[in-house]
């Protein structure tokens, strides 16, 4: 018999985070989902045997609990979704030092620094290290004019991922920065290309295609390589 397969996806409380989660189950994953608040009525709570933790990626002290607790556990996906859109209207004269910092902490800096503290607890040779990015990072992307700070912080979270991805040694796990594509959830609204459960199929499909890959890859959720 084939041992179980083992996710930890960050950031799950609804969403694509939640739509990975349910993907993942239904494939026969045992999965771990982390969320802000666990007193929310839906959520990954609602779906039989999933473990539910409580994380808030910006919070050193949430994040040390966290780590503390997961320690020893080796899991064949970890998957950093946790991210938001940023402040309205988005512009950089505008915007306040605390609304760039926030979105930036969200979108670049805690979702590696997660990363640097777990990547051992990553499965040697088939483990899938995935972060949640956007083909709006894509310096190339001539599209999302009205989402400028967004695009930023997603083009940072990728070069900051690829500066911890270069510092590990070799043999290097396999990492991919993932665009979902489109998405009909809180932040494509609902005149998205593409409903979650669509997204989160391709997603997976893609992880299980790349493990054992090694090396750091910016793909849609097609399987598409996006330009840096």
């Amino acid at each position: 018999m084939p041992s179980i397969k083992t996710a930890l996806i960050i950031g799950a409380s609804r969403g694509l985070g939640l739509g990975l989660v349910q993907r993942l189950t239904e494939q026969g994953w045992q999965v771990t989902a982390t969320v802000r608040d666990r007193n929310q009525p839906s959520g990954p709570q609602s779906i039989a045997h999933v473990v539910v933790e409580t994380l808030d990626i910006n919070e050193l002290h949430s994040l040390n609990a966290f780590t503390e607790k997961l320690k020893g556990q080796v899991f064949d996906l970890l998957f950093i979704n946790a991210g938001v859109s940023g402040p309205r209207p988005q512009s950089a004269e505008l915007a306040t030092a605390k609304e760039l910092g926030d979105l930036f902490l969200t979108n670049a800096t805690a979702p590696v620094r997660l990363a640097q503290r777990m990547i051992q607890q990553v499965r040697p040779d088939t483990g899938v290290l995935a972060f949640m990015s956007s083909v709006l990072g894509s310096v190339t992307c001539p599209e999302g004019n009205d989402m400028v700070l967004y695009k930023a912080s997603k083009a940072a979270l990728n070069s900051v991922t690829n500066s911890f991805v270069t510092s590990l040694a070799e043999p290097r796990p396999t990492v991919l920065s993932m665009h979902p594509g489109w998405v009909k959830t809180d932040m494509g609204g609902e005149g998205a290309d593409i409903d979650v459960q669509t997204s989160t199929e391709g997603l997976v499909k893609q992880i299980d295609a790349y493990a054992g890959k090694g090396g750091h890859h910016f793909i849609n959720y097609k399987g598409e390589t996006i330009p840096w």
